[in-house]
């Protein structure tokens, strides 16, 4: 998973839905606790900085040094650099042994792990009773018709390089394994998915941006497909116009349980 995004590590950010503080909200809502939050395949630190407006402590990690030199700083967030199959041992040294951590989040990551793997160091690590795991992914950007009629020939013109956890995306997250019970306590009677909006104002190169960073359009320039012309980003700006700014909305597909 490292590799996908090592190569546009610099750009990433740019663009890149912006996850409202309502949802950091109530997910620290959701735990009796805020001593300590694990974002696992943090990217660009942008989950964990708003962790840290609820946690004492947030452990942010990923599997791309890369990812982690451009992430976001913050007096109250530890970035470490991990290998994707993280030991016990590993996992202890960074965020402690059982039930250390109140809230882990996989922000648009979830689909990358080794699922059995990772979900048997969240149940060691989680505060039981009241450690909760939160984990959402987006699909594709809205902004206007014309940009996302653009947006649709392109979808079908790299899907093909897309890598098989996408999958997970496209549904929504309902099929990922997620073997975790309800919050009850706070009244969810499902983990999910739950849907959470998100939206940012963004220009024309930061929406351009946004789209070559995905993995799959990497992927298709290494292999020598021109998906991503000058023809190509003509297409996308005329449909934009002239505003130098538009509204793009994502809808986040969440799942929340506890142990």
């Amino acid at each position: 998973m490292a590799n996908l995004f090592s190569k546009q590590a610099s750009t990433y950010a740019l663009g890149r839905a912006i996850y409202p503080k309502s949802l950091f909200s109530y997910l620290a809502s959701l735990t009796p606790e805020h001593f300590l939050a694990w974002d696992v395949g943090t990217g660009n630190g942008q989950a964990a900085v708003q962790l840290a407006d609820h946690y004492e402590k947030v452990i942010a990690t990923d599997a791309s040094e890369k990812q982690i030199q451009h992430a976001l700083q913050h007096p109250s967030v530890t970035y470490a650099v991990t290998n994707p199959s993280m030991s016990e041992e590993h996992v202890r040294s960074l965020v402690g042994g059982e039930g250390s951590v109140d809230l882990v989040v996989c922000a648009q990551a979830l689909h990358w792990f080794d699922l059995d793997t990772f979900y048997g160091h969240v149940r060691r690590v989680l505060r039981n009773p009241g450690g909760v795991i939160a984990a959402w992914a987006y699909q594709y950007p809205s902004v206007t018709p014309a940009v996302d009629s653009v947006l649709s020939k392109f979808k079908d013109a790299i899907s093909m390089e897309w890598a098989p956890p996408i999958q997970y995306i496209i549904e929504g997250y309902e099929t990922i394994p997620f073997p975790f019970a309800p919050v009850l306590s706070s009244g969810l009677t499902t983990t999910g998915p739950f849907q959470f909006e998100c939206a940012k104002d963004a220009t024309l190169g930061e929406y351009l941006s946004h789209l070559r960073s995905w993995s799959a359009v990497q992927k298709a320039i290494d292999s020598g497909r021109d998906v991503w012309s000058e023809h190509q980003q003509q297409l996308f700006a005329d449909a934009w116009g002239d505003s130098p700014h538009r509204t793009v909305k994502w809808t986040l597909y969440t799942r929340i349980g506890t142990v």
